[in-house]
Order: structure tokens, then sequence, then C-alpha cells
């Protein structure tokens, strides 16, 4: 493990405050782990002091993008630019515990991916948000069949080959995480979940509360893409139970068990169910 390369991806925007420490903590944490490792600082854009801090910082490497493309694509140009086989990530404002870089590499013998649950001490994020990523965990381990405890958390170490073999699939903003933690428990790639500290941030948040509507959308998106039947079945199975609600509603009010909205809603359950069953068969065939 230790003559592994492990490339650390920094993605940055309008990050003065936090880039510093964050870079030295890094490179003092893994120097002592005696992992072999490099950093990759992505700058997005930043229209504040973050370039010009990063350019006066040594032991890394620094891209900038002229302006800001997106949280994901700061990432994927960093992956892209990474020489090794395995990737960590981790956000430059002070809430992840960089010290826990190297509990997840010590992982990387049984699994592809290693993810940082904010299990342990965390920062209180106000009710609403706390309760949309509950929601979007709950749904997203409804689609993928699988517990996902931490569906977006921004420390993870995970294969470069993973995002390579899926490039095409990651977005450029902030659901490459979700991305991530889907395709890995949609394809059978083995994750691990390490419980961490989570800490308020340094500066302010640019995620705002419509991105949780585009979580959900790439959520669904991604179990349509890899899992359809399951989608499908339980939309399916919805409009089965519609139907029977309306038939038995006819029947007690107008004496006519089939009438036509019934039998509609029965030929589209059906078409839906053999769709969804079509739809796997191609997924199975493709892969």
């Amino acid at each position: 493990m230790i003559d592994e390369l492990f490339s650390i991806v920094l993605p940055i925007f309008n990050e003065e405050q936090a880039i510093k420490d964050t870079v030295e903590q890094i490179q003092a944490s893994l120097k002592n782990s005696g992992l072999n490792f490099e950093i990759i600082a992505v700058n997005d854009g930043s229209t504040d002091k973050s370039g010009e801090i990063l350019q006066s910082l040594s032991g890394l490497k620094v891209i900038n993008h002229k302006i800001n493309t997106g949280y994901g694509s700061a990432l994927k140009t960093g992956i892209k630019n990474a020489r090794g086989e395995w990737i960590v990530i981790t956000d430059v404002d002070g809430t992840y515990p960089i010290e826990d870089i190297s509990r997840l590499a010590a992982e990387t013998a049984d699994f592809d991916m290693v993810v940082g649950a904010r299990q342990g001490l965390v920062a209180k994020d106000p009710a609403a948000r706390h309760l949309a990523k509950k929601l979007l965990n709950k749904f997203a381990s409804f689609l993928a069949g699988q517990k996902i405890t931490d569906i977006n958390s921004g420390l993870r170490l995970f294969k470069k080959s993973i995002v390579l073999d899926y490039w095409n699939l990651f977005p450029d903003r902030f659901s490459f995480t979700s991305t991530l933690t889907m395709v890995c428990f949609t394809n059978g790639y083995q994750v691990k979940y390490l419980p961490i500290n989570y800490y308020k941030r340094v500066g302010q948040s640019s995620i705002r509360p419509k991105n949780f509507v585009e979580f959900v959308r790439l959520v669904t998106k991604l179990a349509l893409y890899f899992r359809p039947f399951k989608v499908f079945a339980w939309i399916s199975l919805f409009i089965f139970a519609l139907s029977l609600l309306i038939g038995f509603y006819s029947a007690l009010i107008i004496g006519k068990l089939a009438d036509v909205i019934t039998i509609v809603l029965v030929m589209t359950a059906l078409q839906t169910f053999f769709f969804g069953v079509l739809a796997e068969i191609v997924i199975k065939t493709r892969k």
C-alpha cells in the first residue's frame, strides 16, 4: 500500500481563508503516515486570493481554470492529471478531518472506494438541510438496493479507473460525489464507510437549496441507467394500486368495476412493468 501513489485532488473556489492550513495539514499528516502521495489543487476560477495563496505554497501541483466551471469539473480536471491509481478528494474549507485520509488508505486492499461517513462529531446543519440529506440517503439506498450511509460525503478515496470507465456520467457541478456513490453501488464495486467527524466550514458555502432537487434528479437518472427494472416496477405497482382503488370506488358508487379509467390504468401498469423488463435486459446485454 505504501508503494502505491495516492493523488490528493483539491477542488478550490474562493477558499482563501482555509487553503494554506488545509494543504499544510495534508502534507504533515501524510508525510508522517509513510504514504506515497501527490497533491493536485484545481483553482476553479476563484475571484478572491485563492490563486495567489496556492502559488505561494510548495509541494503541490496547481491547475487553474480561467472561469468557474463547477465542483465536478474541477475534480475531473484533477483526476485527469493525476498520476496515482488511487484518488483522494476532500474539500478545502476545514470541514473534513485531514488526519483520517491515512485511515481510508489503510482499507484499499479490500475495497474499491472508501468513504468518510459524517457520523462522529458533526457540525449542525440547518434543520431543512439535515432533513434533505437524510431523505436523499434513504432514496438513494432504496434505488441502489443497499444501505448508503452518506451519499455525498466530500472525503473519499477511490480507484481512478472507476471514474475513467464512467467518465461521461459525471456532472460538472455538485453531484459528482453522488454520481460516484451510485455508480459504485449499482455496479458491484466494494465500498467501505468509515465514521468521521465533520466540522463547521471556514467561509461561505456555495451549495444552494436548488441543489437538492438536482441531487434527486441525478440519483433517479442513474438508477434508471443502471437499475431500470426496479424503478419501473415500483411505478407500475403504484399505477396498478391506483387502478384498484379507482375500480373499487367505481364498483361501490356506480356499480361498475371495469370502467374506462380502470382499464387504461391497468394497461399502463402492465406496459410500464414490461418496459422495465425490456430496459433491464438491454442493460444486462450491454454489460
